[in-house]
């Protein structure tokens, strides 16, 4: 009769050898996570970047002869000249008029407290009364207030400015990172693709449908955004310099920035100037901006944004509204593409579960 002693020793044997090996992986796995985590962004632009550029590597392949590092190489150009160039162009241009803007500030010549007075004057006695129930409708007190604002505004403009001056060395070693990183998952994408998959342990068409679900919600989230704040930008900033602002691309900047925000986006930006324009008597700038903001700008937002996001993404436009906004507030920036990322995979993955159960 055999003894069952010697297998009971093997399975504890084992047991512990998987029970060490999985502890391993979960402490080199964070210990990489912890050495990776400053340069968290640079990687996932240089993910977000392969994924948006992998089908133009494809289709040149062919023609340059199947090799794929020149076809990545010369889709890295294509990177450098469609988008880094004229973000950094645009960057320069950006610095300028906030320079201009923060000097104007300092010196008096740009008074915000004289605007917010001219307005504050032809105010209604309706805005008025519900302007007093804040103690905002003694003006002396409302300038004190708004002086101190714009003097906190200044500050944080300054630091700003001496903030980006001190990461300028670590912007450019991000985007070297992103470009590098870029260039060898285009090449090699397929490859790191499958190696990654069979580390993950679940079924092949689980695996398949995660990846294919990533993959389309970072290219439908950044093309789509993106798009849609550079058009709805751009539209705020042409008619910002048709109505004399000043500073009009700074402020197409900002309603570009403030678009990646569903719904409300660009209003923040374009509403509070429509406003000024109605109460200081310039009427017809005034109407034509609220009209221009609603029919034109709005209209890119309502039409576009659904049809490039929530159509490829498969997600509600309140799931995508709420989990860009919650990204963002979390992540800064990058969260307008990890917030909706997130729920789409929590959404995928409670279908895997649901599924298997």
């Amino acid at each position: 009769m055999s003894n069952p002693a010697p297998v009971a020793a093997d399975e504890t044997s084992t047991s512990r050898k998987n029970w060490t090996l999985g502890a391993l992986l979960v402490l080199v796995s964070l210990a990489l996570g912890s050495i990776l985590l400053p340069f968290y962004a640079a990687i996932m632009w240089g993910l977000i970047l392969s994924l948006l550029f992998t089908p133009f590597h494809r289709w040149l392949l062919p023609r340059v002869g199947h090799r794929p590092t020149v076809s990545a190489l010369c889709t890295l150009a294509i990177v450098l000249l469609i988008v880094i160039l004229p973000l950094t162009l645009i960057l320069l241009l950006l610095a300028q008029e906030a320079a201009w803007l923060y000097q104007g500030l300092q010196s008096g010549d740009i008074n915000p407290a004289l605007y917010f007075h001219r307005a504050f004057n032809r105010l209604p006695d309706w805005v008025g009364a519900i302007l007093d129930r804040f103690g905002l409708v003694n003006f002396a007190t409302l300038q004190r207030r708004l002086t101190a604002a714009v003097a906190q505004g200044s500050q944080f403009a300054a630091t700003q400015v001496f903030t980006l001056g001190q990461s300028t060395f670590e912007f450019v070693v991000s985007l070297c990172i992103a470009l590098y990183l870029a260039f060898f998952l285009i090449r090699d994408g397929d490859t790191t693709v499958r190696a990654i998959g069979r580390m993950i342990p679940l079924a092949p068409v689980h695996r398949k449908k995660l990846w294919h679900k990533f993959a389309t919600v970072v290219r439908a989230t950044v093309k789509g955004n993106l798009l849609v704040a550079l058009i709805q930008g751009t539209l705020g900033g042409l008619a910002f310099w048709f109505l004399g602002v000043s500073g009009a691309l700074l402020w197409a900047v900002l309603m570009a920035a403030c678009s990646l925000l569903p719904a409300v986006g660009a209003a923040l930006v374009w509403g509070p100037v429509a406003v000024y324009f109605l109460v200081t008597d310039a009427l017809w700038q005034g109407l034509a901006l609220t009209a221009y903001g609603v029919l034109v700008i709005g209209l890119v937002d309502n039409l576009l944004r659904p049809v490039l996001v929530g159509k490829d993404t498969r997600m509600p436009d309140y799931v995508v509204m709420i989990t860009t906004v919650g990204g963002m507030a979390v992540f800064g920036i990058n969260g307008f593409v990890l917030g909706p990322l997130i729920a789409a995979m929590f959404l995928s993955v409670w279908h895997i579960f649901d599924d298997t159960a």
